[in-house]
């Protein structure tokens, strides 16, 4: 395929952003199946299958340990593809990403168990779930911005959504599956004996659709002129945290919000809490994971929403609907959630994604917008990972503890709330700048602090 110019005629040009939309879909919802298929299966399974010896709530919380130990691994990854990314290509980096996110996920569909191969196993389990972070890290800067410099002016925000919409997509299939298997083909011990391996190993036939799909497309326009006008950064991570640091610090906070709220289900508390034969609910694990699966609905419309009416009123103003969506949503959802009923529980946290979505569908012009081209894809990669360790990290962790401590998990909520208002806080100090020139050429003002009262990087 040919590079597309600016002479290149808009009839071509949309075509390829059409294709860039459906291999940024594609390749972030096979890329967030893997990754929340894991974070479910540590709900459900795990701590029976690799963390028993340890014994009731601490082998709980050290199934869900290792879901926020990857995002450890997530600023490494980051690091990585962004330097990698801002010097070789984001394409490139689509492509690795995605084949070491599907290969650990498949592997970790054929590990052994503690009863099977002793310590060996979890150590194993561990190993597989850092090399998931390291690729999780490095992958969302890239389908971010191949998704918004391919995208018009003034569609940033609808571009940045597709990429966006793959991490619910990935949720609403990884729960889809699992729930699949736990109420039709591996019902009761069976799921806990080998049927919570098959969505793994599953990973493998949608990590080759992914492959295929993103190598179709072409590079982005912004990174093609940067290597025309030989204006790629050395070593741009240094640059990025010389210039830029606050500005990488409150682009990660505003993340943490939204990444602690959304990883109440993503991240697996929910599931756990509700079905947990020795908690309070005790419910049927499939009618949980279908209820799951429902708000995974609600939150793909919100964030969908949320991507195109951010091209009208701006980044930072539908962040501020989202911000008080979500914590007007936390103490009802948890109210509907303890009902113990499923029904409510599905409502619960369908009207908590609302906010989640709003808070998340903006993200990807959100932060393109706010770093120079040359230094782009380190910028938006490490405030993503680090928003996620401050946020998502070890929320579920966090979250199961506070239950354990207090008997409540309105306790839950109070932690819920401080993440928000402190994300809600970050927003404000942050500039909008909705239709800034992403190019190269327009590095002087892409440099200048969006940060309100900084005028200068």
């Amino acid at each position: 395929m040919s590079a597309l110019t600016s002479r290149t005629p808009e009839s071509a040009l949309a075509a390829e952003r059409r294709r860039v939309a459906t291999a940024t879909v594609v390749g972030t919802t096979v890329e967030w199946y893997d990754f929340f298929i894991y974070a479910n299966a540590a709900g459900l399974v795990f701590a029976q299958n690799f963390f028993e010896p340890a014994g009731g709530s601490i082998a709980i919380l050290l199934s869900f340990a290792t879901v926020g130990l990857s995002f450890l691994f997530r600023p490494l990854g980051a690091a990585l593809a962004g330097h990698f990314g801002d010097k070789l290509g984001r394409k490139r980096m689509l492509v690795l990403t995605l084949l070491l996110m599907g290969g650990s996920t498949t592997l970790i569909g054929v590990l052994p168990t503690y009863a099977q191969a002793g310590v060996v196993a979890p150590v194993l389990l561990v190993v597989l779930r850092i090399l998931q972070g390291l690729s999780a890290g490095g992958e969302w800067g890239g389908a971010v911005l191949m998704a918004v410099e391919n995208a018009p002016v003034d569609k940033r925000g609808k571009f940045g959504a597709y990429p966006q919409i793959g991490v619910p997509l990935g949720m609403l299939l990884a729960s889809g599956v699992l729930a699949l298997m736990s109420g039709v083909f591996a019902r009761g011990e069976a799921f806990v004996e080998w049927g919570w391996r098959v969505p793994f190993l599953l990973s493998v036939v949608l990590l080759v659709v992914g492959i295929v799909i993103r190598r179709g497309v072409e590079e982005s326009p912004v990174f093609r002129e940067i290597a025309v006008r030989g204006a790629k950064t050395r070593v741009p991570l240094v640059r990025l945290f010389h210039k830029h640091a606050l500005l990488v610090l409150l682009a990660a906070l505003t993340f943490a919000g939204n990444n602690a709220a959304g990883y109440m289900t993503t991240g697996g508390f929910i599931q756990n809490y509700s079905t947990n034969p020795d908690g309070p609910l005790g419910m049927d694990r499939t009618s949980v994971l279908l209820a799951v699966l429902f708000s995974a609905v609600v939150w793909l419309a919100s964030t969908w929403t949320a991507g195109v009416v951010s091209d009208r009123i701006g980044r930072r103003n539908t962040y501020i609907v989202g911000w008080i969506c979500q914590l007007a949503a936390i103490f009802p959802m948890l109210a509907l959630v303890n009902t113990g009923d499923v029904l409510y529980l599905a409502l619960g946290l369908g009207i908590f994604s609302i906010g989640t979505g709003l808070t998340y569908g903006p993200q990807s012009a959100f932060f393109s917008e706010l770093f120079p081209a040359s230094i782009r894809y380190s910028g938006v990669s490490i405030s993503y990972a680090l928003g996620a360790i401050l946020g998502g990290a070890f929320a579920p962790t966090i979250a199961t503890a506070l239950v354990q401590e207090t008997g409540t998990v309105y306790s839950v909520g109070w932690y819920l709330v401080g993440l928000t208002l402190v994300a809600f806080a970050a927003t404000l100090l942050i500039r909008d700048r909705r239709g800034i020139d992403l190019g190269p050429e327009n590095e002087e003002e892409q440099a200048k602090n969006p940060i309100y009262g900084v005028r200068h990087a």
